[in-house]
């Protein structure tokens, strides 16, 4: 039986310095986008290739991307090959979350600019797309602090490079030329990939993951960035 770690209040730990600082994006940046948005830019995506009314199965598997193999059945079901759908699934999504940067229905956490005090070298790596990322990154003034910034590419392999596994982590790595670093999020696929990538993490209990229980151990819990950012700079 896999043992379950509970969610505790964090009690400001005494946090390592670090060369590097590496954040994921939503949920931890900037709040998570809305599952209605991603599902209407799925559906819009499914019209692009010619189907007008999909299966709401499909549009939610759609809007889980870590479930690439059993949104494959869009071929039986549609004779659309999934090379084909994703695509125009991200293309939608991107502009769909673009849209909701521009109405502000995407906002940044109230401390996001903390994240600017840290005296190490700052990255963003994130399983929403590049283009989705760097968007956030310029729309909210980071792009002079952060130096390098990697969400998937808008291909079915680029899908299947997210988080846990380590591929666009390990590329941020190396843009800053360091292992010596800290890796923080909000899942527990995060906690996974710094684990794999051999660095640490900070597991990021946001409102959102208030009652969230992990079956596997972060370096370190806080509740906000600033709460991170005072224990960095201590």
């Amino acid at each position: 039986m896999t043992d379950t770690v509970r969610p505790t209040l964090p009690f400001a730990p005494t946090v390592t310095e670090y060369d590097a600082v590496v954040f994921d994006n939503d949920g931890v940046l900037v709040e998570l986008t809305s599952m209605d948005v991603l599902r209407d830019a799925i559906r819009a995506a499914f019209a692009d290739v010619g189907v007008d009314e999909p299966d709401q199965r499909h549009v939610e598997l759609a809007a889980d991307h870590e479930d690439l193999d059993g949104l494959a059945a869009i071929e039986s079901t549609y004779g659309v090959s999934l090379e084909e759908y994703w695509p125009a699934r991200e293309r939608r999504a991107i502009e769909y979350q673009r849209e909701l940067i521009r109405g502000e229905g995407k906002p940044p956490y109230d401390d996001l600019h903390r994240i600017t005090d840290l005296d190490a070298a700052l990255g963003v790596v994130s399983n929403n797309q590049q283009a989705t990322v760097e968007r956030i990154v310029a729309e909210y003034g980071l792009h002079d602090a952060v130096e390098t910034v990697h969400g998937r590419t808008p291909t079915v392999a680029g899908a299947r490079r997210c988080k846990p596994d380590t591929y666009y982590l390990d590329a941020a790595l190396e843009d800053l030329g360091t292992r010596d670093a800290l890796y923080v999020g909000d899942s527990e696929s995060d906690v996974v990939v710094a684990q794999r990538a051999g660095i640490d993490s900070v597991y990021l209990r946001r409102p959102h993951r208030a009652g969230a229980e992990l079956s596997v151990e972060p370096t370190y819990e806080f509740e906000s960035l600033a709460a991170l950012v005072d224990a960095l700079e201590k």
